[in-house]
């Protein structure tokens, strides 16, 4: 790895905007990767509220930064200063990932391309699969639309209701990709026992499971609906493994957590401001290491 380089009045500055952000790994994950590449950039974190984001654009815009990452509770609200948005973020009506060329804002969301990528680092490649998706919040959405838009087969999407603007997303997915997506109500267990059955990958995208407060709990309690060639996913990483997994692996399928999916969704916004790869590996070691995949 390179030699720390000095800040100059040439360093060039990213950042991440949300609230909270101090817990975020994404300063370690991108200063550690400017420096392995040599770049002559940083990343720093900055606690903005919606009620901040206009000023902290327009500043932002102002002193030349290169590029930015939106957490919660911004992905939305950052939509309209964006001056282009990606296909996926279009579709999504979210974006946490800003690059600035020239005064020109493009958003895109990554947490979806994040998600595939971790996919792909537990073995399983989605084009021409079959998947059951529990939950459609921020990031389910942008795991939703990715895998639609890069080739999974078929998505069978469950949700305890069924929002408007969620069934537009549908939608437009059945219009404008060849996935074939399917809105299923949550309550529907005869629905969802079903399409388990014939999947290649059940991913839960919603918070039940997660610590503190739903450690234990899991939306599907009967282990028989797994089956040997299903992988098990969850979006949750604290704790490491949820119920979900847990009973899943049980049943003799392979499973993985969310917590790689933070680490290439940053990847993936490192490339599109740099056109380089995050050296993955090395911040696997640095950061991930000692966590259980």
């Amino acid at each position: 790895m390179a030699m720390k380089q000095e800040i100059t009045g040439h360093t060039a500055l990213y950042c991440l905007l949300g609230s909270p952000v101090a817990h975020s790994i994404s300063p370690q994950m991108h200063n550690a990767s400017f420096i392995y590449h040599g770049i002559d950039a940083r990343y720093l974190a900055f606690d903005v509220k919606p009620e901040q984001l206009a000023d902290a654009v327009h500043g932002l815009k102002a002193i030349g930064v290169k590029g930015f990452n939106l957490t919660m509770p911004l992905k939305r609200e950052m939509v309209p200063f964006c001056d282009r948005l990606s296909p996926a973020a279009e579709i999504c009506g979210a974006v946490n990932t800003i690059i600035n060329e020239n005064g020109i804002l493009t958003g895109t969301t990554t947490d979806g391309i994040g998600y595939l990528l971790s996919a792909k680092d537990a073995g399983l490649d989605l084009r021409g699969k079959k998947m059951v998706q529990l939950g459609a919040g921020g990031a389910g959405v942008s795991t939703l639309v990715q895998a639609a838009l890069d080739g999974t087969a078929q998505i069978d999407l469950f949700n305890a209701h069924a929002r408007p603007e969620l069934l537009k997303i549908v939608h437009q997915l059945q219009e404008r990709t060849h996935c074939d997506v399917r809105f299923h109500l949550l309550a529907d267990q005869d629905a969802l026992r079903q399409t388990i059955a014939g999947a290649d990958l059940l991913v839960n995208t919603t918070p039940v499971g997660m610590a503190p407060d739903m450690t234990g709990q899991s939306l599907i309690t009967d282990p028989s609906w797994f089956h040997p060639n299903l992988v098990v996913s969850d979006m949750i990483y604290e704790p490491m493994e949820t119920k979900l997994l847990a009973l899943a692996r049980q049943a003799g399928c392979k499973t993985f957590n969310g917590l790689y999916m933070l680490l290439y969704q940053g990847a993936a916004s490192f490339k599109i401001w740099t056109g380089l790869e995050m050296p993955v590996e090395e911040i696997k070691k640095k950061y991930f290491s000692g966590k259980k995949r």
